[in-house]
């Protein structure tokens, strides 16, 4: 029973991995500080089970045989604060705000998340 979870957390990030990079020809990822995230002892079993720094890797190798592109986009860049029409920033956009209007375009957009 132990072999078969083994193989089944080993087998995962490779179908999911190889999946991603062939029907992506870009594929950006945050760069997340994993180490200072399982300090959360809520989520430290759960972000470990997930394995994101194996699927990261997995990622970037397979984006270089597949010729893709993979990137890693800093954590504190503001991206749920950018307007994906006009490129519009929203300077002051607390995270309990979760729908907003771009003042520029009108575009609605939805946080993630």
């Amino acid at each position: 029973m132990h072999a078969q979870i083994k193989d089944a957390r080993r087998d995962f990030p490779h179908k999911l991995t190889t999946q991603l990079v062939r029907e992506n020809q870009l594929i950006a990822f945050e760069d997340l500080a994993v180490k200072n995230l399982v300090k959360n002892h809520k989520l430290a079993q759960v972000i470990s089970e997930a394995n994101w720094a194996e699927i990261i890797r997995q990622i970037k190798y397979k984006s270089q045989w597949y010729n893709r592109e993979a990137i890693a986009i800093d954590k504190w860049f503001p991206s749920s604060k950018l307007c994906s029409v006009c490129l519009n920033r929203f300077e002051c956009l607390p995270l309990n705000i979760r729908e907003w209007d771009c003042p520029s375009c009108n575009a609605h957009h939805v946080r993630v998340a």
